[in-house]
């Protein structure tokens, strides 16, 4: 079973930054650990539905973005350490919101038209809080 715990979360201003970190640990239901499935970050703002952030490859670092964070937003991955991150550039208020770190993720094939939904990860963190101020 994958346990993702995220960290990082916090208050911030308008235009400052933040990064939030999600170390993973166990083994999915077929036996793939951390360095091979694809990782992912979702977020929720109060009264809307959680909605995709950014995800990236287990096996060349793809990422894929949701176009309001592109140039603001950058995913990584450290596989030795078991370790997902989100470097967040120039916060706006629109960006409060509960963070997810979604792992045990397969994604669609990158010769199609790649689209990141929940239900291509299989484990979820606990979610972290991202409060940005005007």
């Amino acid at each position: 079973q994958v346990q993702l715990v995220e960290s990082g979360g916090g208050l911030v201003q308008a235009g400052g930054s933040l990064t939030l970190s999600c170390v993973a640990s166990g083994r999915t239901a077929s036996g793939r650990t951390f360095s091979n499935y694809d990782m992912g970050w979702f977020r929720r703002a109060p009264g809307k539905e959680r909605e995709f952030v950014a995800a990236i490859r287990w096996n060349d670092d793809t990422a894929y973005y949701r176009g309001s964070v592109k140039g603001r937003f950058t995913i990584s991955r450290d596989n030795a350490k078991n370790t997902l991150y989100l470097q967040m550039s120039n916060l706006e208020p629109e960006d409060t919101a509960v963070y997810y770190c979604a792992g045990d993720g397969t994604l669609d094939p990158p010769d199609v038209a790649v689209i990141v939904t929940t239900f291509d990860f299989g484990a979820w963190g606990q979610g972290t809080q991202v409060t940005v101020s005007s």
